[in-house]
C-alpha cells in the first residue's frame, strides 16, 4: 500500500456498529464488563481507547513499523523513551535540537541520575568516537531545530547497532510523508504529532513507532503506568489531519523551495539554513533519505542585528509570529527567545543559533503572498 493510500485506511475501518466511515469518538473513562474479566477487550481508558487504537495502527502504518503509541504531547512521548534507561545511562544526543527536548534531558532527567552530552552528528566517523560504555541511547534530530542540520540515520544506527545501543530519531520536522527512520535502522521514531501529522494548529499530542515487540511492549507499559495519554478527541483530530498529510507537506516544501531561493538572493539577508542547497553539507544525505527537504527553513540578516531581526518578526502579516510548526498556515519565529530559550547561550551560539536567527515554518498559502509579505518586513529593516 503506497503511502497516500495509507493515510487514508491502514488500519482504518467503517464502525462495525453503524458504519460510519470516520472513526467516532469514544468519549468514556470506563468500559462495561459481563463479568470480572469477561469484556471486549477495554476495562479503562487510560489504558485502551478504541479512538486511540486505530490512530495508533495508522500511525504504525505511516513509518512502517509494526506497533504505535500515543501520548498528550510530544515530550511526554519522549518522556516514556528515556524512562527505558536507568540512573548511570547516558544519552548521547545531537547538538541542535529542540529546547524542550533539552530542558527534559538535562534539567529533569539529569536530576534522577540520567547523563547527557550533546555532540556534532554531521560526521558519523567522528561521532563514533564520541560513545561511551555509558551511552545507552542516541537522540537523534534530523533535519535539527532551528539549523537544518542533516544527520545520516543509516550511518548512525549501523554504528549504534554494532554497540548495542538503542537509537531513537525525532522525525518531527520531516513527517512519514518525508523521512522513514525505521526503515533506516533506527529503533524508534518520534513525532510531535501536534505539527505536520496533525497540521491544523488545533491539537497538542506526541507518538513513538517501533517495530522491535520488546520495546513495545516496555513502551505500553509505560504509557499505561506514567498515563500521559491522549484523550480520544485529540486523536479524532490527529486521525482527520493525517488524511491530508502527504497534500499538505509535498505543497509546503514546493513553497519552502521557492521562499528559500528568494531568501538566498535578497541583499539584506546573510545565510539561508536549508538542506535543499546543494551546498549544504549534509545535501546529499538529505537527498538519499528525504523524499523532499522539508517546510522548514533559518535564517540571518546582514549584520546579524536583533533588532534587525526583531523588525522583520514584527511586520509580517502572513507569516504569524508563533512558536510550534508544520500548520497549514505559515508561521515566523525567533529560536532564541522563544523555542530555545531552554538552552544556554553560549551552546546555541555554538551551533550558529544567533541571537538574530529567524525561523519559518512555511505554510500551504500562495507562495507568491508568501514571499511578498517577506519581502516588505525585509525591507523595512534600515
Amino acid at each position: 500500500m503506497k503511502f497516500a493510500t495509507k493515510v487514508i485506511h491502514a488500519g482504518i475501518e467503517p464502525d462495525p456498529s453503524t458504519g460510519a466511515i470516520m472513526t467516532p469518538i469514544f468519549q468514556t473513562s470506563t468500559y462495561v464488563q459481563a463479568a470480572p474479566g469477561d469484556h471486549k477487550g477495554y476495562e479503562y481508558a487510560r489504558t485502551q481507547n478504541p479512538t486511540r487504537s486505530v490512530l495508533e495502527k495508522n500511525l504504525a502504518a505511516l513509518e512502517n513499523g509494526t506497533d504505535a503509541l500515543c501520548f498528550a504531547s510530544g515530550l511526554a512521548a519522549m518522556d516514556a523513551v528515556i524512562k527505558l534507561l536507568q540512573s548511570g545511562d547516558e544519552i548521547l544526543s545531537c547538538n541542535d535540537l529542540y529546547g524542550g527536548s533539552y530542558r527534559q534531558i538535562v534539567r529533569v532527567y539529569g536530576k534522577f541520575g540520567i547523563e547527557s552530552r550533546f555532540v556534532d552528528m554531521s560526521n558519523p566517523k567522528a561521532f563514533a568516537k564520541q560513545i561511551s560504555k555509558k551511552t545507552k541511547l542516541i537522540w537523534i534530530e534530523t533535519p535539527t531545530n532551528p539549523m537544518l542540520g542533516i544527520v545520516d540515520i543509516a550511518a548512525i544506527c549501523e554504528i549504534a547497532q554494532s554497540k548495542g545501543i538503542l537509537t531513537c530519531v525525532d522525525n518531527t520536522f520531516a513527517s512519514p510523508y518525508l523521512q522513514n527512520p525505521l526503515d533506516l535502522g533506527a529503533d524508534l521514531v518520534l513525532h510531535s504529532a501536534t505539527k505536520y501529522i496533525g497540521g491544523h494548529s488545533d491539537v497538542v499530542h506526541g507518538c513513538v513507532i517501533t517495530k522491535n515487540a520488546d520495546l513495545a511492549t516496555q513502551l505500553r507499559f509505560l504509557q499505561n503506568a506514567s498515563g500521559a495519554v491522549p484523550g480520544p478527541q485529540d486523536c479524532f483530530l490527529i486521525l482527520r489531519g493525517i488524511k491530508t498529510l502527504h497534500l499538505r507537506v509535498k505543497a509546503a516544501c514546493e513553497n519552502a523551495v521557492k521562499i528559500a531561493e528568494f531568501l538566498a538572493a535578497h541583499p539584506k539577508v546573510d545565510k539561508v539554513y536549508y538542506p535543499g542547497f546543494k551546498d549544504h553539507p549534509n545535501h546529499k544525505i538529505a537527498k538519499k533519505q528525504m523524499r523532499m527537504f522539508g517546510a522548514m527553513l533559518s535564517f540571518d540578516l546582514k549584520g546579524g542585528s536583533v533588532a534587525d531581526a526583531t523588525t522583520v518578526l514584527s511586520n509580517t502579516h502572513l507569516f504569524s509570529l508563533a512558536e510550534s510548526l508544520g500548520g497549514v498556515e505559515s508561521l515566523i519565529g525567533h529560536p532564541a527567545s522563544m523555542t530555545h530559550a531552554s538552552i544556554p547561550r553560549e551552546s546555541r551560539l555554538a551551533v550558529g543559533l544567533t541571537d538574530s536567527l529567524i525561523r519559518l515554518s512555511v505554510g500551504i498559502e500562495d507562495v507568491d503572498d508568501l514571499i511578498e509579505d517577506l519581502r516588505q518586513a525585509i525591507e523595512r529593516v534600515a
